[in-house]
């Protein structure tokens, strides 16, 4: 072999040496993350995901929603309350009344508020308790009232839309907040929801709280269809918070997107969260290196290793390797949680790869050279 072209193999070796050294990645290899696992590392574990691991980290279900708030009020939801607006329409069956003057025979007081105390002012009638009573009730006593003036008199109450009867929505899961005024009882939250302009997120990850009496209770907007029950009528002085799950996770690496990412379903897996982000990349991506990083408590991790030596909070690396037999099974059962960091380890070949592509250029000119010396 001639001594030029020693060189440059020489100098080809270097370069590619020093290449591989210096390209840059998007963190550590899957060969690394295995080896830093017999380190014991301070609060830092590391498990390979099986059926056991699968069964013990899955996703606790959620507490079901408390259906004693739908329970019958013990007051009437059509009851008068303070701040509520009146109108009330009086007839009178005699040419000159005691309220009703003219051929009408019939005259209307709108627009009367209960106040502070309950009570609304009516002329003649005096002051009236409404606070407390049903409309229909109201008109009974203000008919008993101003029989004792006027021969058989006929008295209509309507309790007009006002902060008495009002219902609040709120959340960035509806398209317009506010305060909605109720006029029956038997108005519901998908009508309310309507009313608000309908939902900004897909239905799946849209979640509802009632605040009634002092008393939450939430569940996912979709069970509605499936229980009905849940499409409740509202009464007056309810809050109703409409949001999308704000849980998310963080997906690195070799992967379409690297970003946070907001949960799309109830309750995702590691294979639908690497989906979610686009997938693995199949030019660079290592199917045999997926890990989820994860915190828990020392009591979980000393039950999920089988130890009870752990203090303090610990990180914990779950791998997965989609190669084996029970690979994707068990990414497709290993549930992911609300924080997890997902990182997909490049392929071996990607930094050989890239080094080539370092020391192509040089290569080149290095080759070139030689055939001149010669």
């Amino acid at each position: 072999m001639k001594t030029p072209t020693l060189r440059v193999l020489t100098a080809l070796s270097i370069a590619l040496l020093v290449g591989a050294c210096a390209i840059s990645r998007p963190g550590p290899s899957k060969n690394e993350l295995l080896s830093a696992q017999s380190d014991e590392t301070d609060q830092t574990q590391f498990m390979f995901v099986d059926k056991r691991i699968v069964d013990l980290t899955a996703a606790k279900p959620e507490p079901g929603f408390a259906y004693s708030l739908l329970a019958p009020s013990s007051a009437s939801s059509d009851r008068i309350k303070p701040g509520d607006t009146l109108s009330l329409t009086i007839f009178e069956n005699v040419a000159d009344g005691v309220l009703a003057r003219g051929d009408s025979g019939s005259i209307n007081l709108s627009s009367i508020q209960v106040d502070d105390a309950g009570f609304i002012f009516i002329p003649y009638a005096g002051r009236v308790k409404a606070a407390g009573n049903s409309p229909d009730r109201l008109r009974q006593i203000v008919t008993e009232r101003l029989s004792e003036l006027t021969p058989e008199p006929q008295v209509i109450v309507q309790r007009a839309q006002g902060d008495g009867a009002t219902v609040s929505i709120l959340g960035n899961g509806v398209a317009a907040q506010g305060v909605y005024p109720i006029q029956r009882s038997n108005r519901t939250l998908t009508d309310l929801l309507a009313r608000a302009g309908g939902l900004t997120a897909p239905s799946e990850v849209v979640r509802v709280s009632l605040l009634r009496n002092s008393h939450t209770g939430q569940f996912w907007f979709e069970d509605i269809y499936e229980d009905p029950k849940l499409n409740f009528a509202l009464r007056t002085g309810d809050q109703v918070l409409v949001r999308r799950d704000p849980r998310s996770f963080t997906i690195l690496g070799a992967i379409g997107q690297q970003t946070n990412q907001l949960f799309e379903s109830r309750q995702p897996t590691a294979l639908e969260a690497v989906a979610q982000a686009g997938g693995l990349d199949s030019n660079t991506a290592d199917p045999t290196g997926i890990f989820v990083v994860r915190e828990h408590s020392s009591s979980f991790v000393n039950t999920l290793m089988q130890r009870n030596d752990l203090v303090g909070d610990q990180s914990v690396i779950y791998a997965l390797d989609l190669t084996e037999p029970n690979g994707i099974p068990l990414a497709k059962q290993f549930d992911i949680h609300d924080g997890d960091a997902i990182y997909v380890t490049e392929a071996p070949s990607v930094k050989w790869r890239k080094a080539f592509a370092t020391v192509r250029g040089p290569a080149n000119d290095l080759l070139i050279l030689e055939r001149l010396t010669n």
